[in-house]
């Protein structure tokens, strides 16, 4: 029976285990796409990827990336955790940047200072206010009053993302979403720390965050990601293009359920914003199926 490498790495943490588990498989060109469906909703993580061969004339390598029920054209910690693997088996990029190819198209990835990598936001695809009517649906998901919500805008870059801001991280940290209200909906929602929080911050050199965000998506319920580069690419876009947020920060993601994301968001220009984070390997072996 063939073998193939396998890792499983950490994306979006400042150490082991506290960020979003990826599971990366190697060299699975041939397989079709059943059999990466498959092994996705066997690992059961938010997302599996396949790092192949490219097609792209530019690329360094391909991607396919697979949650436990369908296939992502793009997403952000599989793309960070994806290259982190490609690097670690000896990859080189043809140019300064790295360019990985995926459902999406090309998309650059780079190192950062911190050993972090960050990828180039990709353009939304839907932009622009919330309806009333779907913005009352997403308070009633939520479990608070339409008034609770401070701003919201469709943040969309692939998976249906609604963003909304509340004014505390406290009642961004106290939400109970329903899920019997969150079908077909995606939400990003995120809050501001407090000054005091940050004063306090003590993060052993690290940056205090300026940001707290929670995802929940609706797999059958209220499922909430550990930390989602995807929705913090297109949080920035919105935010930093709103005037609400600076060019330069740090967002923390997981709290809620005891983990420690960090993402780093970088805007050197409009349009140009940068999303990393640090990535461990955490698991190498082979897999046999």
């Amino acid at each position: 029976m063939p073998s193939f490498e396998f890792h499983q790495v950490d994306v979006f943490s400042e150490r082991p285990l506290s960020g979003n588990a990826l599971a990366v498989v190697c060299g699975a060109d041939d397989w079709p796409v059943e059999k990466m469906a498959a092994l996705a909703r066997w690992t059961q993580l938010s997302e599996t990827t396949f790092l192949l061969k490219p097609r792209h004339p530019e690329a360094d390598y391909r991607v396919r990336i697979f949650t436990p029920d369908r296939e992502l054209p793009f997403a952000g910690h599989p793309t960070l955790g994806t290259c982190a693997v490609w690097l670690a088996m000896g990859g080189r990029p043809r140019s300064e940047g790295i360019v990985q190819e995926c459902g999406a198209g090309p998309v650059v990835v780079r190192r950062c200072p911190g050993d972090r990598l960050a990828f180039k936001a990709p353009p939304l695809v839907r932009s622009g206010p919330v309806a009333a009517d779907l913005l009352a649906r997403i308070a009633q998901a939520l479990g608070v009053t339409p008034q609770a919500i401070a701003a919201s805008q469709w943040v969309d870059n692939g998976p249906g993302w609604v963003g909304v801001m509340l004014r505390s991280r406290a009642e961004l940290l106290a939400l109970r979403p329903d899920a019997g209200h969150m079908a077909g909906l995606q939400l990003g929602v995120i809050a501001p720390w407090a000054e005091a929080e940050r004063t306090a911050w003590d993060g052993h050199g690290d940056e205090a965050p300026r940001f707290e965000v929670r995802a929940f998506m609706s797999m059958g319920g209220a499922a909430e990601d550990p930390v989602t580069g995807s929705l913090n690419a297109s949080l920035a876009q919105w935010l930093i293009g709103a005037g609400m947020a600076p060019a330069r920060y740090v967002v923390s993601q997981g709290t809620a359920i005891g983990r420690e994301g960090r993402v780093h968001i970088d805007c050197e220009s409009p349009g140009d914003i940068w999303v990393g984070g640090r990535t461990t390997l955490c698991l190498q072996g082979r897999l046999s199926v």
